[in-house]
């Protein structure tokens, strides 16, 4: 058993969503079994429509939507491409053929998120990939990594249920923002907005950070004025 009020945002945990976005379906016997999706589930570079084994499918507005991970009390799935933005849109789960209530779901153009590493804190890396902490501190004037979803169209954009074989930038480019303490940073720092090559519906985001930024200062991204919640810090000294 699931509700509208049970369907977020995967990184807000917002009851918004936008197509290309990750959300999160919580409730009660939504599946007989515990899975997430694997490198074996891909079909020559796209997501199935379900994960084998769970008979679990998502669908929204009639599409069904890639499914990453499955328990009996949540789902991890992709709002698919094809849903259209600014209205609201059927969602409904199917276990073992047997449909589950059909619930309305806000979309928007675009939802930003920033996938964190804990309540407080956004998941980043360096360039060597090393996820950044308390114990491996970013530094002014240094490159860094961060990842979100909701940001919306990509250029070129991935069929659908196509996972990203390369980089594909922002199709907003012009609109998206990164504000540190509630400053945006100047453009030339944002060096890369798009697709991260070899997934669907994550965003990466190369960020040269100024060589003046605070201790863990907050972060926030945005598309054409929406934007990520407030009191998501970065690891940096």
């Amino acid at each position: 058993m699931y509700s509208a009020a049970s369907v977020v945002h995967s990184a807000t945990n917002r009851q918004v969503l936008a197509p290309n976005t990750f959300g999160t379906i919580y409730g009660k016997g939504l599946s007989w079994s515990t899975r997430a999706i694997g490198p074996a589930d891909l079909l020559a570079g796209f997501l199935p429509p379900y994960l084998l084994g769970t008979g679990v499918t998502v669908f929204v507005d009639g599409f069904a939507a890639p499914v990453f991970y499955v328990s009996p009390d949540q789902i991890n799935f992709l709002v698919p491409n094809t849903a259209l933005p600014e209205r609201e849109a059927k969602l409904r789960v199917n276990l073992d053929g047997i449909s589950g209530p059909e619930v309305n779901v806000r979309l928007k153009a675009v939802a930003p998120g920033l996938f964190l590493r804990d309540m407080e804190t956004v998941a980043a890396v360096k360039l060597d990939g090393r996820l950044l902490s308390d114990k491996n501190l970013a530094t002014g004037g240094e490159d860094v990594v961060l990842f979100a979803t909701g940001l919306g169209p990509l250029i070129p954009e991935p069929a659908y249920m196509e996972v990203a074989r390369s980089a594909a930038p922002l199709a907003r480019r012009a609109e998206f923002q990164l504000l540190l303490n509630g400053t945006p940073v100047e453009d030339k720092r944002i060096r890369y907005v798009g697709a991260a090559p070899g997934f669907a519906g994550l965003y990466q985001i190369n960020l040269w950070l100024p060589e003046g930024v605070t201790s863990w200062p907050e972060v926030r991204i945005g598309v054409a004025g929406e934007l990520s919640p407030v009191g998501v810090r970065l690891p940096v000294k």
